[in-house]
């Protein structure tokens, strides 16, 4: 079973959305919560948590190992359905296992984001314990952008964190429906996809005959619309 996560950090896509039984919990970024809007992150990120009881990922934002630690406590006490997100590496490049380890050691629920490879994953296995929760987040589609297939890094992923029962391989940056069941197909354990993406997974079970004829239906409407002649 693969659970679908929301990505989005709009107060009013997270009200509609925390309706659907397909949705399962949702996940926020520093971009995400600018988009929407907000002008003080604390204030903001409440909001969303009297929205709803399903998990929540909310990232750090400082660049150094001390300030990401002073943040993750501080994000942790928000509410018990909270996930602390932290980047595998800060802006430099630097891995923040201290982060993770420190932060794992308080029993606060991660979520390491910004995750590519499988050794980063290895990396991040090696500083965790086997009991508090522990999302990987592995940025497929943004992979993908650049030729670069992230099928290998998942499978390795996930056959490497099998042995910890407390983590959760997540799918991430989804770019169309069909990840889902790439990512339901590789045993991933969630996938986050945005608002957009989740209504089209909703309508799955088409068959050919009837795609081919909405498509030509589509491009009749289109073309008596602007009334083309020849």
């Amino acid at each position: 079973m693969t659970k679908i996560f929301c990505d989005i950090a709009d107060l009013k896509h997270i009200s509609k959305f925390d309706k659907k039984k397909i949705v399962k919990g949702f996940t926020t970024n520093p971009s995400l919560i600018r988009k929407a809007g907000a002008k003080n992150y604390s204030n903001y990120t409440k909001k969303i948590l009297k929205l709803t009881k399903k998990p929540v990922s909310f990232e750090v934002f400082a660049d150094d190992e001390k300030k990401m630690i002073f943040q993750g406590n501080k994000i942790s006490k928000w509410g018990k359905n909270v996930f602390v997100k932290v980047p595998v590496t800060n802006s430099k490049g630097k891995f923040m296992g201290n982060v993770i380890k420190t932060l794992n050691k308080k029993k606060i629920k991660l979520n390491i984001t910004a995750v590519y490879t499988s050794r980063q994953t290895k990396q991040i296995l090696k500083k965790i314990n086997k009991k508090t929760k522990v999302i990987i987040s592995i940025f497929a589609g943004r992979m993908a952008d650049t030729g670069k297939d992230p099928i290998p890094q998942f499978k390795e992923s996930i056959k490497i964190s099998k042995r910890y029962k407390n983590v959760e391989i997540l799918w991430a940056s989804t770019r169309e429906p069909y990840n889902y069941l790439q990512a339901k197909n590789l045993g991933c354990q969630i996938i986050t996809v945005p608002p957009s993406i989740i209504e089209k997974i909703e309508k799955f079970g088409k068959n050919f005959k009837k795609l081919t004829t909405e498509t030509v239906k589509g491009f009749l409407i289109d073309a008596k619309k602007s009334k083309f002649k020849l």
